[in-house]
């Protein structure tokens, strides 16, 4: 729960808030349908003891508690994730105990050296910002020590394409600011979504290169598009005269 605001204090969306008004995700359609239907069939007894209308509400509303919970543990993976890059110890709940130790594997595995964790990236031409998971030296088999740009993610689905527009949008903003002072953006060979689990963690390659900025203003352009999109259609328009049509039925034989 964060946003954004210029130094007049108007609101700026965030990348991420671009993404999601622009972007379709069909794959959420069926996601919040088996989410409620899931729901329904684990909680039959339960439900079958409410009204009517409380039992339509608690429906309503399980798609969200299934979300929320999946972002209270993303939250409390990239705290400790945050931790654990600055060298310190860390003491997690059980049920994240194994993501976080799967992180902790995955710093030791691809020896990451961060330098910068957890920073702000700022679009003055585009106007939006965003926040970056990790800008950090990786060792990678292929192309040897190498700067990439990363993004954590802990959702059971993985990586989806849009992390793609999102890392995008961090890499080619105009600045990043750094413990609060703003420094030119650092110039990464790589981009990529880390998927921590908490059976294992993937360092998944993502293309973010400049046709994928150009998609996420397209993105952005569409959402601005859906935003203003009922403004664009008038009141109905009065005719200019009585009409005196009348139709007559005629009786069935």
């Amino acid at each position: 729960g964060h946003y954004y605001r210029d130094a007049a204090g108007q609101r700026v969306p965030g990348v991420t808030t671009l993404i999601g008004d622009g972007v379709p995700k069909p794959a959420l359609i069926n996601w919040s349908a088996n989410t409620t239907a899931e729901y329904a069939v684990d909680h039959w007894d339960e439900l079958s003891t409410l009204a009517p209308a409380q039992r339509l509400k608690r429906l309503q509303c399980a798609r969200y508690e299934d979300k929320d919970r999946g972002a209270r543990r993303g939250t409390e993976v990239h705290r400790a994730a945050e931790k654990l890059l600055a060298g310190h110890e860390v003491q997690v709940p059980e049920e994240i105990a194994g993501h976080v130790e799967s992180y902790a594997r995955f710093l030791d595995e691809f020896k990451v050296e961060p330098v910068h964790v957890e920073f702000s990236c700022i679009s003055y031409r585009w106007g939006y910002a965003g926040t970056a998971d990790l800008c950090a030296w990786v060792q990678l088999p292929d192309h040897g020590r190498s700067l990439m740009l990363l993004d954590l993610k802990t959702s059971r689905s993985g990586i989806f394409g849009e992390t793609a527009l999102q890392l995008a949008g961090y890499r080619y903003a105009d600045r990043w600011v750094v413990d609060g002072e703003e420094v030119d953006p650092e110039p990464v060979e790589f981009c990529g979504g880390i998927h921590v689990r908490g059976d294992g963690c993937d360092l998944i390659p993502v293309e973010a290169g400049e046709a994928e900025f150009k998609d996420l203003l397209y993105a952005a352009r569409v959402g601005q598009f859906i935003a203003r999109s009922r403004d664009l259609v008038g009141p109905p328009i009065a005719p200019a005269t009585t009409s005196t049509f009348r139709l007559v039925r005629e009786p069935q034989q």
